[in-house]
């Protein structure tokens, strides 16, 4: 009886009110709005690209009008989704280039790079995705047969983690070095005394490969674009940019031709540092510039990735810093000097640990610089207690795209600090979830899976991998909302539907805060909508 007088009082309090005009009113939604309270609401308004009501149905159609009204029928409604480390751009670029992404040996690379080349004919064959670790012989591949396809024709093709480079004869002739050339932070691979053709690291920059123009620099963002709305991505954190790439998203936003949200991490080369932090932090409404990307070591999978003892699999081999130590301090102490965040990809257990001693040095205990490690992938047991002021950047699907074989690369003992998400969510109370792409899948529902589940797509392994550390469905949504939001500085403008924010929303297929787990995979963005326009 309480509840209905209650009812009634609200109703007469707000048809005495003369009605607001809003541009969208969506009702009979499932929306959860990940406030503070992770409460629930069947309606909202917008009006000029803010919600500015949040409700229920009766609520929202009394107290606003509007000519264009959305029933959502009973589907489930999230917050704009935010990836909190990809790379947009660059994966804008490789739909332009062969994609090796999921072949199962050499040879298939190399069938993909005929077929490909048949097709485009182009002067320089470029591309990414093989991973020989999905192959049965799980050992780097070699330039002999890529010499005899293409003897004149240069060919540079990523591993799938951007970490070593595979080229043929006729992309090294087109450089000066050799294979005693000395590279700080990377490894040229040789094999019998002779260069195989793998580069790893910052060896990789000795390969000359062909800047994109304009005209493929545009349409590869555009291409991003759509690929990122179709997963109801609204704003994306991308991981390494240079100058004239963030100059040329901004020109596109400015004249409505690239909608999407944008948290750009500059590229820490010194001509950056010096521009930028002389500039100060970028921000308009969809690009936001306050960041620097430094990259600490490699990758795991091409064993890059600086560890603290040799690697289980590979004696006496530890992989590298890409910078020396001092350098570490230098561009630290820099970016302390001004507002701007560093984040720096740390992969193995001694990058961490350099980096995280590096922050604490300059950070000086000050509460608010969301200053992050990017995959914190490993980290020694001593150093979890060093993430209380430092943000974890992370990106579930790495776990479950190397589970297969990464006790055999670090051994068991460090595997107890590797992929530990709870762990480090426990000591910070927020982590930021990204995917990494194009190094994994596009797909933020494999995030959301891999966050909250922990197997792969077939349901492996059974009871979940590291289980301890697996987060609740109710983290990962916050992990790809809000604290994904608070890691950009944006946790007062977007993150959660609640009055006074961007109106950037999802609309899914699926309740995935209840469906069973094997079914989170299957979860799609039927409408996405920024501002309060449907982009998708």
């Amino acid at each position: 009886m309480k509840k209905v007088i209650y009812s009634f009082a609200v109703f007469l309090l707000i048809v005495s009110c003369k009605q607001l005009e809003a541009d969208l009113i969506v009702i009979n939604a499932s929306t959860y709005t990940v406030n503070d309270a992770f409460s629930k609401a069947e309606a909202f308004a917008i009006k000029d690209g803010k919600f500015i009501g949040v409700g229920s149905n009766a609520e929202i159609t009394i107290k606003y009008n509007s000519k264009t009204t959305l029933d959502a029928q009973g589907k489930t409604i999230v917050p704009g989704l935010i990836d909190a480390h990809c790379h947009f751009y660059r994966m804008g670029l490789q739909q332009q280039k062969v994609s090796l992404e999921g072949t199962k040996s050499y040879d298939e690379v190399l069938e993909r790079l005929v077929a490909f080349q048949k097709e485009k004919n182009v002067p320089y064959i470029t591309g990414r995705g093989w991973d020989q670790n999905d192959w049965e012989v799980k050992e780097f591949p070699t330039k002999e047969k890529l010499d005899k396809l293409f003897p004149e024709t240069p060919v540079a093709i990523r591993r799938i983690d951007g970490h070593a480079l595979l080229v043929n004869q006729a992309a090294i002739d087109l450089t000066k070095f050799t294979k005693d050339t000395p590279v700080s932070g990377g490894e040229i691979i040789v094999k019998n005394g002779k260069m195989t053709g793998v580069f790893i690291d910052a060896a990789m920059d000795l390969i000359q490969v062909p800047a994109p123009n304009r005209q493929t620099a545009i349409k590869g963002l555009i291409d991003a674009q759509e690929i990122a709305f179709s997963y109801g991505l609204t704003t994306v954190d991308d991981a390494g940019l240079e100058q004239a790439t963030i100059e040329l998203i901004d020109s596109l936003q400015q004249k409505d031709k690239l909608k999407i949200r944008m948290y750009a991490m500059v590229s820490a080369t010194q001509k950056n540092l010096d521009y930028y932090l002389n500039k100060g932090i970028v921000k308009t409404d969809r690009l936001h510039v306050r960041s620097f990307k430094i990259y600490g070591d490699g990758a795991l999978g091409s064993r890059g990735a600086a560890m603290r003892k040799s690697y289980s699999d590979r004696h006496n081999h530890f992989g590298a810093l890409i910078y020396s130590p001092e350098r570490y301090r230098e561009m630290a102490k820099q970016i302390a000097a001004s507002e701007y965040q560093m984040n720096t990809h740390a992969i193995g257990d001694s990058a961490n640990t350099w980096i995280l001693k590096t922050y604490e040095e300059f950070l000086k205990g000050e509460q608010n610089r969301r200053w992050r490690i990017e995959h914190a992938q490993i980290i020694s047991k001593n150093d979890f207690s060093l993430f209380k002021n430092v943000l974890p950047s992370i990106q579930p699907t790495h776990a479950t795209s190397d589970m297969y074989w990464a006790e055999d690369r670090i051994g068991k003992g460090r595997m107890k600090g590797a992929y530990a998400y709870k762990d480090l969510l426990n000591v910070y109370g927020k982590v930021a979830l990204g995917t990494d792409f194009p190094v994994e899948q596009v797909n933020p529902f494999l995030t959301f899976y891999a966050a909250a589940v922990r197997k792969d797509t077939k349901g492996y392994p059974e009871g979940g991998f590291q289980i301890e550390n697996v987060l609740s469905r109710e983290e990962t949504l916050k992990g790809m909302t809000i604290w994904a939001a608070f890691s950009n500085f944006e946790e007062n403008e977007k993150g959660s539907i609640e009055v006074g924010k961007l109106a950037d929303f999802v609309i899914l297929n699926q309740d995935i805060m209840t469906i069973e787990e094997n079914m989170i995979p299957k979860t799609k963005a039927t409408a996405t909508y920024i501002s309060g326009e449907k982009v998708y």
